[in-house]
């Protein structure tokens, strides 16, 4: 069965994390994705080794790419990713600010040439505004778009474990792309697609900020308790284990009340009527749920849980999610021999993920260089 996107030429000079996840999820549709990679290769080959003598990172983000190796200020390798360019459909470039146009591959002068290229530039901070010229990479996104500040725990700021400010910049490209497609496909026109990560993380920043801006104060950080829901966040059992749970409306408050604190007159308390008041009294609530938590062995608890239908999880290590049993895996060739990895979280019915392998540095530099001869 083919894929959404064969057919589709995707040219993507890129390194790291942001361009690389966008492109893997072009791959995956089934477009062609050449990754255009310096003479020594994408730095993030090196980040770690901990996949079977290959960067975690890489292997994740470049399954389904063809590699070629290209020095873009030489002018033959130049002359070659312009022809390529000729016939794509698609360009994406995280080069460091200003880079791609001082190597003649700017957007405009790229869909002059090709008024059907839709071109994506990925930076980080974007364009214009007093950053533009700033070099910038994950943490220094997190904490300079306010998100350390609101991750942690009380006792000071914290970094998100994740490249989440690379994801949310790669996914906000990503679907853009799609657009631009539908609108190339509708229209005839191109599009050109600009995507930060201080962009796609400060969208992901909006609650925080509506709550300083409007509410007056941002959310305190509360460590494994939500800042503007309570309950909602982790309770330790008699053990010493946690079960984390969450109340979202009146009913299941009642319910938790009556069902698993097993103290009916609670739940109409003033202090905790509705869910301001329980976030306003969070020291007073927590000191009622831990009183009776902490007579209970978990699987108590968690019977009670199942009992009112209040929704619940585990806090889990990252051991016990690799082998959790709803996590679904696939086999992807490296070239140091197949590796499992998380499968896409889209699924599509009737449709089984069957990812192409990641490349080695230049593995297809010389079909490419045969397909787009002069």
């Amino acid at each position: 069965m083919t894929g959404a996107l064969d057919g589709i030429l995707v040219v993507s000079v890129e390194q790291a994390v942001a361009a690389p996840y966008c492109s893997s999820r072009l791959a995956d549709a089934g477009a062609r994705v050449i990754k255009v990679e310096r003479p020594d290769g994408d730095f993030a080959r090196s980040y770690d080794r901990v996949a079977k003598g290959q960067s975690a990172y890489f292997v994740w983000l470049n399954r389904g790419k063809e590699s070629i190796a290209l020095d873009i200020k030489n002018s033959d390798d130049a002359a070659l990713l312009h022809r390529i360019l000729e016939q794509a459909d698609v360009f994406i470039q995280n080069l460091s600010p200003g880079a791609a146009a001082r190597a003649g591959f700017g957007a405009d002068a790229l869909r002059a040439a090709n008024p059907r290229l839709i071109t994506c530039d990925i930076s980080g901070y974007g364009e214009d505004g007093p950053y533009r010229d700033m070099r910038a990479y994950d943490l220094l996104v997190q904490a300079e778009s306010g998100l350390c500040s609101v991750t942690g725990t009380p006792d000071g700021p914290g970094r998100v474990g994740v490249s989440v400010c690379d994801i949310a910049c790669g996914m906000a490209a990503h679907a853009a792309i799609l657009e631009a497609l539908i609108h190339r496909k509708r229209t005839g026109e191109a599009r050109a697609i600009k995507s930060s990560l201080f962009d796609g993380m400060a969208d992901w920043m909006t609650v925080p900020y509506l709550h300083e801006v409007y509410g007056g104060a941002a959310p305190k950080r509360e460590g494994l308790h939500h800042p503007s829901i309570a309950p909602y966040g982790a309770y330790a059992a008699r053990d010493g284990r946690q079960v984390v749970f969450a109340i979202q409306n009146q009913r299941e408050w009642r319910r938790l009340c009556e069902t698993v604190l097993e103290n009916p007159t609670l739940a109409d308390d003033p202090r905790f009527h509705d869910n301001v008041a329980r976030v306003t009294n969070r020291p007073e609530l927590d000191a009622a749920i831990n009183a009776v938590f902490s007579t209970l062995a978990r699987e108590e608890i968690v019977a009670r849980l199942n009992a009112a239908q209040i929704a619940y999880g585990n806090v889990s290590s990252v051991a016990d999610f690799a082998a959790h049993p709803q996590l679904r895996k696939m086999e992807v060739g490296t070239p140091e021999g197949p590796i499992d990895v998380v499968a896409p979280p889209a699924r599509v019915v009737g449709l089984e993920p069957s990812p192409h392998p990641v490349p080695a540095l230049d593995e297809h530099g010389a079909s490419i260089r045969a397909d787009f001869v002069s």
